[in-house]
């Protein structure tokens, strides 16, 4: 549910302590209690009570409960699953149990877009209105709030004070990939950076650097010489999927980032210049993280597949900033009701 810390680092940045996060995957206690200061606990989010909830929200006055349930389940990709069967899918209404047994002030969650189209949401929204929550959602594009990456998710919006929204976009512009990534020193397919353990890059076969080095910045394969071309390419199903093996452009942001973002043939992740597919810090900077942002300790190793995953998976920090503004501006608009009251 709190992953490595992206949503969680967006309301500390705008001033919302958070007392805890609950995930279950345990690579991620390091980067979430090291950069949030906040306690992370490992569990199955279906195992968590909701005594221990109302133990870990204590005597505040205005309570605020977050959750990301992993969006996989929800994708245009996964409409092949069978609901009764995939336990993904359940977490949601975990969630809804969380909040009824707690009734914290403020819910917000997010996911991905085609979440709205499944049942389990509508349920849930249901249930947030049966207990007398005002609920808002819609699809945000995250560019309008500052990141570097074309990502639109779907966030929803609960109180019990009144009618809660999302705060007006705060960017005219798509901040672009020069603009977050262009100072970084240049590094070699399979190489790694001496300042930073977290600006490496995977390594490329043979063929793969004669396929990056024919890429141009916005292209497809179908720039490539003929005899470059994978052999899927050339089949009438794989004509239309021109966003792999492409090169990134400095002048827009980067394209959403996935768990496998450090592969240049999972999608355009190819660097704008260098012949390499973007490292993982520059993953992470496309996801909004600071550059700073430690995501594993000294003493272990920088593995390509578990930060991928933790990096892909997280909520950008620039939209949990947003969150976490829109969140106070709800509470600042009913706070003269409260006196009243």
């Amino acid at each position: 549910f709190c992953g490595a810390g992206g949503l969680t680092h967006g309301l500390v940045l705008e001033g919302i302590p958070v007392v805890a996060g609950i995930d279950l995957d345990p690579m991620c206690r390091f980067p979430y209690e090291q950069n949030n200061h906040a306690r992370f606990i490992a569990n199955d989010v279906s195992e968590i009570s909701n005594e221990f909830i109302r133990e870990l929200l204590g005597e505040a006055e205005i309570t605020i409960l977050a959750g990301c349930a992993p969006c996989q389940s929800f994708s245009t990709y996964s409409n092949r699953y069978d609901i009764n069967r995939n336990e993904r899918w359940s977490l949601l209404n975990e969630f809804s149990r969380i909040v009824e047994g707690n009734m914290p002030k403020i819910v917000t969650m997010e996911n991905v877009p085609a979440v709205r189209n499944h049942h389990v949401f509508t349920d849930f929204v249901g249930t947030l209105k049966n207990l007398g929550y005002h609920v808002w959602y819609d699809v945000i594009d995250s560019t309008h709030y500052g990141l570097p990456q074309t990502r639109k998710r779907m966030v929803l919006l609960a109180s019990l004070f009144g009618p809660i929204t999302f705060i007006a976009k705060t960017h005219n512009r798509a901040v672009s990939v020069a603009e977050v990534i262009g100072d970084l020193d240049p590094i070699a397919a399979g190489e790694k950076s001496s300042l930073d353990r977290m600006h490496v890059s995977a390594s490329l076969s043979p063929l793969n650097k004669r396929r990056i080095k024919a890429s141009k910045p916005g292209g497809t394969w179908r720039d490539w010489p003929k005899s470059l071309v994978a052999a899927c390419h050339t089949e009438k199903t794989g004509k239309t999927y021109t966003g792999v093996y492409g090169r990134m452009e400095w002048n827009k942001p980067a394209p959403t980032m996935t768990t496998q973002c450090y592969g240049f043939g999972n999608g355009r992740f190819g660097h704008p210049e260098q012949d390499r597919a973007i490292s993982l810090r520059e993953a992470a900077i496309f996801q909004g993280f600071p550059k700073d942002y430690q995501f594993v300790d000294e003493t272990s190793p920088v593995s390509m597949t578990a930060m991928g995953r933790l990096i892909g998976n997280a909520v950008p920090v620039p939209l949990g900033q947003a969150i976490a503004k829109s969140i106070m501006q709800h509470l600042e608009d009913i706070a003269p009701v409260q006196k009243e009251m």
